[in-house]
């Protein structure tokens, strides 16, 4: 079965960075990492889950429009692991992270996930 565990999250003050990471285990991540397009998502208290940015098997990343610049989507092939550099951070950005695999027809924002994470806790004070 595929698990995708993240980690990486904490608290810092605002201007600060977080390195989020997500690795795809069980079986069959591989091909599961190969195929699908991965993304991560973001869910503050109250609020809906909000897209944040994507990648797609070929590479291809998109941003949420308040993260652009400041975040930044990648993947290593060989840790078969999805990351979230995020810089700059504010306090808008405090939520539970979660990374998020889904088909290739989902496209870069991820619809119709498959798989989700368990999530990871940032706190971002002002």
């Amino acid at each position: 079965q595929v698990q995708l565990v993240e980690s990486g999250g904490g608290s810092v003050q605002a201007g600060g960075s977080l390195r989020l990471s997500c690795a795809f285990t069980g079986f069959p991540s591989g091909v599961i990492y190969k195929t699908h397009c991965m993304c991560w998502f973001r869910q503050d208290a109250g609020k809906e889950r909000e897209w944040v940015a994507g990648i797609d098997k070929d590479g291809r990343e998109a941003y949420e429009e308040s993260v652009k610049g400041r975040f930044a989507i990648s993947k290593d092939n060989e840790e078969k692991s999805l990351y979230l550099q995020m810089s700059n951070l504010k306090p808008e950005d405090t939520a539970v992270y979660y990374c998020a695999a889904a088909p290739p027809y989902g496209g870069e924002q991820c619809n119709d996930v498959s798989y989700w994470g368990q999530g990871t806790q940032v706190n971002v004070s002002s």
